[in-house]
């Protein structure tokens, strides 16, 4: 039996006091990945190194998360026994590429970047007028003639803003003007749709739960919709954006009058540059927020109840970890069983306060970048610096 010392706030007098509680030495590490630096697994080795530093007996769970974005499926792989498929699928411009997924017990998971996603473009080819979800369409074609009962689609880092009629295309829909034309799916033409119908069923998807995973929920059009709050990092400018945001406005239309489906104010629709609301639209998919998604998928819960404290973490601590990241999930689970949690992380803006840790449940934070140390050597040294990190955050919880 170890003492265990955290800090709580304390309304009365307006400070944090510290708390201590006999507990068993049970730690849970469940952390993102460090972007650009270290996998959501590397940093679980690194975090469960530094531990054994300070008492190699304490019990330690690594449990490796995502928050539905790119680098979801190799979380998952290291949870559960799954199948790796690989696929050769077009890229964002229709050129061939191969594209990978998960399958396992009846369920796919697709991370729709493998296909159309954002990397996979050169910085002089980003324009999201003329790229596609083509590509993701295709894999999950894959998937349906492989007999899967439900399909999991994590649809972060897109390089695409086509309402996902690229993805209906390649599962047999065509789109056309008003002269009947076929029109290529892409995100330039969505203006330009007068119709669109199930011309040639490639598969068929009727029995199969799908389920659009993100961590945005902004609608479909206007000024929160896809295009004007995405477009631009995308390879877009202000007269492109005006055209996707009334392309985007044009598929909502006709959707609502063709299939009887108001999906635009939806949250999630705007997702991947309208994918979630394509999804919706041809496939009756739900919007699953992308945490919470992969923290169910994968049983942190079942890990939680042992834990004694929670050690979770990212790359780097900003506003947007305060709500819909693995570091807010982690901490908002953590505190339903009064688990203490600290985080490390690669840094944090300096306008987090003392008072936002509280409120998201968080005991200790701490950076492994000092604020005299060179970015590229926190970078190219955030293993070693987090094993540091790791022992210092546990022996603070820890009385002698």
């Amino acid at each position: 039996m170890a003492t265990l010392s955290y800090y709580a706030y304390n309304y009365r007098t307006d400070f944090y006091v510290s708390n201590t509680k006999n507990i068993l030495t049970n730690i849970l590490i469940a952390p993102d990945k460090f972007k650009g630096s270290l996998t959501a697994g590397q940093v679980c080795e690194a975090i469960s190194m530094g531990i054994a530093r300070f008492d190699d007996s304490i019990n330690i769970d690594q449990v490796p998360l995502a928050d539905g974005g790119e680098g979801t499926l190799s979380v998952l792989s290291s949870s559960m026994p799954l199948q790796n498929v690989v696929v050769e699928v077009c890229d964002p411009l229709f050129r061939p590429v191969t594209a990978n997924y998960l399958i396992g017990q009846g369920v796919a998971y697709i991370e729709m970047s493998a296909a159309s996603g954002l990397e996979l473009l050169l910085p002089s080819e980003r324009n999201c007028l003329y790229t596609t979800t083509y590509g993701t369409g295709q894999l999950i074609k894959d998937a349906i003639q492989r007999g899967v009962k439900e399909l999991y689609l994590f649809v972060g880092g897109s390089a695409t803003n086509d309402a996902g009629i690229g993805m209906a295309n390649a599962l047999g829909y065509s789109f056309v003007d008003a002269n009947n034309k076929s029109l290529k799916p892409i995100g330039e033409n969505l203006a330009k749709i007068e119709d669109f119908y199930l011309e040639d069923a490639k598969v068929d998807w009727g029995d199969i739960a799908f389920h659009v995973v993100c961590d945005v929920e902004n609608g479909l059009f206007g000024p929160e919709g896809a295009a004007w709050v995405y477009a631009a990092q995308k390879g877009a400018d202000t007269k492109s954006i005006e055209l996707l945001d009334c392309g985007l406005k044009n598929f909502g239309n006709l959707v609502g009058q063709k299939l009887d489906k108001d999906i635009a104010a939806k949250k999630g629709s705007g997702a991947a540059g309208g994918l979630g609301a394509g999804a919706m639209a041809f496939l009756d998919a739900t919007v699953k927020s992308g945490i919470h998604t992969v923290m169910d998928i994968v049983g942190l819960e079942r890990y939680m109840k042992q834990a004694d404290l929670v050690i979770t973490g990212e790359g780097k601590f900003d506003r947007q970890t305060m709500s819909g990241k693995v570091v807010a999930g982690v901490s908002t689970l953590a505190r339903k069983y009064e688990i203490p949690v600290g985080v490390l992380c690669g840094a944090k803006d300096d306008d987090i306060s003392d008072d936002d840790l509280r409120h998201l449940g968080v005991s200790k934070l701490l950076t492994i970048k000092d604020k005299d140390m060179d970015l590229d050597f926190a970078i190219n040294n955030a293993y070693d610096l987090l094993m540091d990190r790791s022992t210092e955050i546990v022996r603070s919880f820890y009385n002698s």
